[in-house]
């Protein structure tokens, strides 16, 4: 019951804060985007927003894995998800320079969408039909050209069972036709801190593993699905090995 109401106040209290601080520092990085735009600055104010992001909860968060990438070289990163934190943790986790894509209603908040737009962040619209597509491949060569890794969730959602689901193809479609190799990451804890729809968060613990990069040269249309079930396998093994209760 403590916990409970500890978590209702904390809730409470830390959404409109951290809501009103994320407009504020949108506001900062609109700025600086446009004196600096691209510059690897705006990455640090990120990596700041994303751990403030997980003190409101709080979460502590255990990373494996970061030595298997290097921060020279674009990735696709490919993860299960599971709640709204999980950008957050992978901003904080992953050391490369990255961007996500993300759902066209995130875009509703003006301020919000702005920085979104200014700093790179990749605009979904599944109802836009081929124009979406087509935009949606301008904006993720842009993404490219300035740098940036991207870090997508093949399974098009937050899971609303806690558990690991099927993926689509789309992610590597994008990681083969733009020759960056597919980073598969397993994320596990953040649905029990936020679960999809639930109406406070707990305090927790969240773990990060990165796995080896899945190497796309020389691949094509044809192999979408077999590095599609070669991630989810990868994914799947150590998401079973995290979820299994501990003696």
């Amino acid at each position: 019951m403590r916990r409970r109401v500890l978590a209702a106040l904390r809730t409470a209290i830390g959404v409109p804060l951290f809501f009103i601080f994320t407009l504020g520092l949108a506001s900062y990085l609109i700025v600086v985007a446009f004196v600096r735009p691209h510059h690897p600055y705006l990455d640090r104010v990120i990596r700041f927003w994303a751990r403030r992001f997980m003190g409101v909860a709080p979460i502590e968060l255990e990373v494996v894995g970061r030595d298997r990438v290097d921060t020279n070289r674009q990735y696709v990163y490919v993860a299960n998800h599971l709640s709204n934190f999980d950008i957050p943790v992978l901003f904080a986790a992953l050391p490369s320079r990255i961007r996500f894509l993300s759902k066209k209603e995130v875009y509703k908040i003006p301020i919000v969408a702005t920085a979104m737009r200014r700093v790179g962040i990749v605009k979904i619209d599944r109802a836009a039909g081929s124009e979406g597509h087509v935009q949606i491949n301008k904006d993720i060569g842009e993404a490219k050209s300035h740098g940036y890794s991207l870090i997508i969730f093949p399974e098009g959602t937050r899971s609303r069972d806690s558990d690991f689901h099927r993926f689509k193809k789309g992610a590597f479609r994008i990681g083969i036709a733009n020759e960056m190799d597919i980073v598969p990451v397993t994320i596990h804890g953040t649905w029990e801190v936020w679960p999809p729809d639930a109406k406070m968060f707990f305090p927790g613990k969240a773990s990060v593993v990165i796995h080896d990069p899945i190497p796309v040269a020389g691949l094509r249309t044809r192999d979408i699905g077999e590095v599609r079930d070669r991630a989810h396998a990868v994914i799947e093994e150590t998401w079973n090995e995290l979820k299994a209760p501990t003696a």
